[in-house]
C-alpha cells in the first residue's frame, strides 16, 4: 500500500510539473534599477500600453519607490505611474506586496531572474498577471522561448502575453 500511494504522489507531481512558486532569493540591490517590460498579462493599469519600461528604487525605508513609464493610445501619450513595491522582511527577497492605490497591495512574484539579473519574470500566485522584464529593450529568441516554456510549465496561459513593441536597441 506505502508503495501505490509513493507511486501515485510521484506521478501527481511529474506530471503537474513546476509549482507556481517565486525563486529561491532576490538581491534587492541588483534587483534595483531601469527594466523592459517586453511582454505582459495585462492588468488593468497597463492594457494599451507600449514601451513600457519601471524604474525601482530601494529607498532608506526597505522598499521600492516604483516609476512606470509608457506609451499608450494611437496618439502615442506617455504615460508616468507611480507605485510602491514592498519586499517581504521575513523572505528572501522574492514575495512582493505591490501597491498601485492605497491600501491595495497585491501580490508581486519574482517566479524566474537570470544569475545575472539580466532578465526577471514577475508573476502572480492566482497566475493573474505575468511580466518578462529586461534590462534592454529585447531579450535573444532562444532565451524568450525557454522563460516561456518555464512560464506554461507554472501555469501562467502564455498565449495571453502581448508585446510591450520595444524598439531594438
Amino acid at each position: 500500500m506505502k508503495t501505490i500511494c509513493t507511486a501515485v504522489i510521484l506521478l501527481f507531481t511529474t506530471l503537474t510539473g513546476p509549482a507556481n512558486k517565486p525563486v529561491s532569493k532576490v538581491d534587492l540591490n541588483k534587483f534595483s534599477g531601469k527594466w523592459y517590460s517586453l511582454y505582459s498579462i495585462p492588468t488593468m493599469f497597463d492594457k494599451g500600453t507600449r514601451e513600457t519600461t519601471t524604474t525601482y528604487t530601494l529607498n532608506a525605508d526597505g522598499y521600492y519607490n516604483v516609476v512606470t513609464v509608457a506609451k499608450k493610445g494611437e496618439d502615442n501619450v506617455i504615460k508616468t505611474y507611480k507605485s510602491k513595491l514592498f519586499p517581504d522582511k521575513e523572505d528572501n527577497g522574492a514575495e512582493m506586496k505591490a501597491q498601485f492605490i492605497w491600501p491595495i497591495k497585491v501580490d508581486y512574484w519574482v517566479i524566474d531572474i537570470a544569475d545575472d539579473y539580466s532578465y526577471a519574470v514577475v508573476g502572480h500566485p492566482d497566475h493573474k498577471f505575468l511580466f518578462i522584464m529586461s534590462r534592454k529593450p529585447s531579450i535573444p529568441q532562444k532565451e524568450y522561448e525557454e522563460i516561456i516554456s518555464r512560464c506554461k510549465a507554472m501555469g501562467y496561459p502564455v498565449e495571453k502575453l502581448v508585446s510591450q513593441q520595444h524598439k531594438a536597441g
